[in-house]
């Protein structure tokens, strides 16, 4: 499993991705976490507002702190 956050580094960013590998490590399950900082990557996922997640290339959050239980949900624990 494979989980993007995307944001330029901003303190809603640090705070999503801190929870995402708090979720990660949590639940067990077998996933990379990735910061994605370039503006253009960001974009190629039609995300407009940071912090965002991506799970499996799928775009899950725009704009928000995720929570730990949406989090999990996600990544199916």
């Amino acid at each position: 499993m494979e989980i993007k956050i995307l944001g330029p580094g901003c303190p809603k960013c640090r705070q999503t991705e801190k929870i995402v590998r708090e979720a990660v490590q949590e639940s067990g399950v077998d996933a990379s976490v990735v910061k994605v900082t370039n503006i253009l990557e960001i974009s190629s996922y039609g995300v407009f507002g940071t912090p965002a997640v991506v799970v499996n290339g799928e775009v899950k959050s725009v704009g928000k702190i995720p929570s730990k239980q949406e989090v999990k949900a996600w990544i199916g624990k």
